[in-house]
């Protein structure tokens, strides 16, 4: 297990246990985390489980893929930080890594 912590725009965070192989976007999923809705189940089709990585894990959870990076252009507000919630494997490397939910995922 790792330990995912997710937070919200207004500050609010929620903190998640999640199972290690899935996504950052399953494991949200699974525990309701709100905006991230993942309208394409994870095929990284869309960009609606877009997150920011906190700096301090950006290095454990890499740089996105080509296509990850073409989806992050559907994306609002994309900055240096912006990922792909299902396209971050948990690991436990990244046990008690920190993602920001964007204000205009809601």
């Amino acid at each position: 297990m790792a330990k995912i912590t997710f937070i919200q725009p207004d500050g609010s965070s929620q903190t998640v246990d999640a199972d290690i192989g899935l996504t950052v976007m399953e494991a949200a999923k699974l525990n309701n985390v709100e905006g991230i809705e993942a309208e394409c189940g994870g095929a990284c089709a869309c960009a609606t489980c877009h997150v920011y990585v906190d700096d301090a894990w950006r290095a454990a959870t890499g740089k996105p893929s080509d296509m990850e990076e073409d989806m992050l252009d559907f994306a609002f507000d994309v900055r240096e930080s912006s990922r792909l919630s299902c396209q971050m494997k948990i690991t436990a490397a990244i046990d008690g890594l920190v993602v920001r939910v964007p204000a205009k995922q809601f």
